[in-house]
C-alpha cells in the first residue's frame, strides 16, 4: 500500500481524533478510526492502528480499551477533568470584567480541553441578576502591562478616570481625568481580584504617610506606560505582606485610614465577620448574645455603609474618633 503526503502526521491526526471524538461514554475501534483517518488521506490498517495507539499509550496519553460490542478505544483522562472546565466557564459567564465577545473566545478554547461530546455541555448560559459585562477589551492589555512591570520591578505611569456626568456635553457620562488630567507615576506590587473588579495595589511616595499603599481599579486605568525606574516601597510589601489580606481591610477597595477598630457583634453575625476578615478574624465574649472583635480596616465611607448593612448585628465600640465620623455621617444623611 502506498504511503500518502500525509503519512508521517499520522500519530497526530489520530491524537487529535481521540481527544475530540472520545470519552467515558463515546469509543471508537480500529476499524472506525482507520475510516476517520481515510478521510483525512492518511492510509491505516487495523494492525498499525493498534501499534499507534501503543505509541500514544507510550507518549502518556491515557486511552483505555473497552472490549465488547460497542466498545473501542477512548481517552479515559484528560490534563482538565469535564467538572473543572464547567467551572472555569461559570467563572467567566459569571465574570464582570470580562466582555462578552471574549468570554465567548475564552469558552471556545476552553471547549477544545474536552470531547466534542462533553464541549455540549460546556455550552451553557449561566445568568446572574443583573450582571453587567465590561464593553471595553484594553482592561486585557492593561493587565498584561501590569503583569510585566511588576515582574520587571519598575514604576508605571498612567492616567486615572472616574466617570461624571454633566447634561450640557453631548456625552453626558464622560470619563473626568484625576490630577487634571497629569500621570500618576506608582511603584506597582501587586494585582488583585475583589467585588468582580481587578485591582492594582501600588505605592505611592507622594500620598500621605500612613497611607502610601494605594489601589487602582485596572479598568479605570488608560494609556499604561513601563518606566526605566525601579519601584520603590519594597519595605511595605516584604515577609507578611498580603494582598488577599490588604483586600479584607478595604470595603469595595475603597482607600481610606486604616484603624484598628473594635465592633461589637450579635453572635448570629459571626459568619458575616469571618467571611470578611478571615481565619485570623480574634473574638472575645461579652454576653450570651455578643461578642467583641477587633479588626484592622481601612475606614471609609464604605466601611460605614457595610456596618450599616448589617441593621444593628454590627456597632462600632471604638475608636471614639470611628464612632464620631459614623454618627456624623449618618445625620448628614438624614438632614438630606
Amino acid at each position: 500500500m502506498p504511503k500518502s503526503s500525509n503519512q508521517k502526521l499520522k500519530l497526530l491526526y489520530l491524537r487529535r481524533i481521540l481527544l475530540e471524538e472520545t470519552d467515558d461514554n463515546h469509543h471508537l475501534n480500529a476499524e472506525q478510526l482507520v475510516s476517520k483517518l481515510e478521510q483525512l488521506g492518511i492510509n491505516a490498517d487495523r494492525k498499525t492502528i493498534y501499534a499507534d495507539v501503543a505509541a500514544l499509550q507510550d507518549y502518556g496519553m491515557d486511552i483505555f480499551l473497552q472490549r465488547g460490542p460497542g466498545g473501542g478505544y477512548s481517552v479515559s483522562s484528560r490534563e482538565f477533568e469535564l467538572p473543572e472546565l464547567k467551572l472555569l466557564v461559570d467563572a467567566i459567564q459569571c465574570s464582570r470584567f470580562i466582555t462578552e465577545k471574549k468570554s465567548r473566545e475564552l469558552i471556545g478554547k476552553i471547549e477544545s480541553l474536552a470531547s466534542r461530546e462533553e464541549a455540549r455541555q460546556l455550552q451553557r448560559q449561566v445568568y446572574v441578576s443583573d450582571r453587567l459585562k465590561n464593553i471595553d477589551e484594553k482592561i486585557y492589555y492593561n493587565i498584561d502591562a501590569l503583569h510585566r512591570a511588576v515582574s520587571s520591578g519598575v514604576k508605571i505611569r498612567f492616567l486615572y478616570f472616574n466617570w461624571a456626568l454633566d447634561f450640557t456635553r453631548r456625552d453626558k457620562i464622560y470619563r473626568n481625568y484625576r490630577h487634571d488630567g497629569a500621570y500618576y507615576c506608582v511603584s506597582p506590587w501587586a494585582l488583585t481580584w475583589d467585588n468582580e473588579n481587578y485591582y492594582l495595589i501600588a505605592y505611592d511616595p507622594s500620598a500621605p504617610e500612613g497611607s502610601r499603599i494605594r489601589n487602582y481599579r485596572v479598568d479605570k486605568m488608560e494609556n499604561i506606560q513601563l518606566t526605566e525606574e525601579k519601584r520603590e516601597g519594597a519595605q511595605h510589601f516584604r515577609g507578611s505582606f498580603s494582598p488577599a489580606a490588604y483586600s479584607r481591610k478595604m470595603f469595595g477597595m475603597f482607600s481610606g485610614h486604616e484603624e484598628i477598630v473594635r465592633l461589637r457583634c450579635r453572635k448570629d453575625a459571626i459568619n458575616i465577620l469571618r467571611d470578611r476578615f478571615g481565619s485570623e478574624l480574634m473574638v472575645q465574649p461579652d454576653d450570651s448574645t455578643h461578642f467583641f472583635a477587633s479588626v484592622t480596616v481601612a475606614v471609609s465611607p464604605q466601611f460605614y455603609a457595610w456596618v450599616v448593612g448589617l441593621n444593628g448585628a454590627v456597632r462600632i465600640v471604638t475608636p471614639q474618633h470611628v464612632c464620631d465620623s459614623f454618627r456624623k455621617l449618618l445625620l448628614e444623611q438624614l438632614e438630606e
